[in-house]
């Protein structure tokens, strides 16, 4: 259990094929105590009526999920636990989570992982059954992490990073406040 301080919630995101759900186990074995919350996992959970995510008729699913997906991270970290989500949240569905962090007072912290476009398509088309490993959603995400922004100072470029390394770098933003969001 936890001590009754407060934890954090770092959203660790970017297109299929970035790394998240890779970094994020790593990056969570790093916290005491820590929550990986794989955002996957919310959407696996409908029993029936599932929309494919990245389909334009998904929009008001994603928006429950997302919702649901924002206010357990703001729960687990109201419980002193140090949550580590990852899951795609480009910033157009980053209010959820502001609103529920700013609700339960603690800290969010916003990561993009946007490794090079080639290496996300290889890396996305490459995986096994169940995952979504069509070219044209994964390049159409991908395009939609492309610019962002305010936000482009919350990229990290992992292609050229192992695992490893890529959760050191998170690690040391986190660590300098560099993900924070306000």
């Amino acid at each position: 259990m936890t001590d009754g301080n407060l934890g954090t919630v770092t959203v660790l995101t970017g297109p299929c094929g970035a790394g998240k759900s890779t970094v994020a186990r790593l990056l969570a074995d790093r916290l005491t105590p820590s929550v990986r919350l794989h955002g996957d996992d919310f959407f696996a959970v409908i029993a029936q009526g599932a929309i494919p995510p990245y389909l334009p008729e998904a929009r008001r699913q994603n928006e429950t999920v997302v919702a649901v997906q924002a206010a357990a991270a703001a729960g687990y970290a109201v419980g002193g636990y140090h949550v580590v989500f990852d899951g795609v949240v480009g910033p157009w569905f980053l209010d959820p989570f502001r609103d529920a962090a700013a609700d339960a007072g603690v800290p969010l912290h916003y990561v993009v992982l946007r490794p090079p476009r080639a290496t996300v398509l290889a890396r996305a088309t490459g995986r096994g059954p169940g995952a979504l490993t069509e070219p044209g959603p994964i390049l159409q995400m991908y395009e939609e992490f492309a610019a962002l922004g305010d936000h482009e100072r919350r990229v990290l470029d992992s292609g050229a990073l192992t695992p490893a390394q890529t959760a050191q770098a998170v690690a040391d933003g986190l660590e300098a406040g560099a993900y924070r969001l306000s």
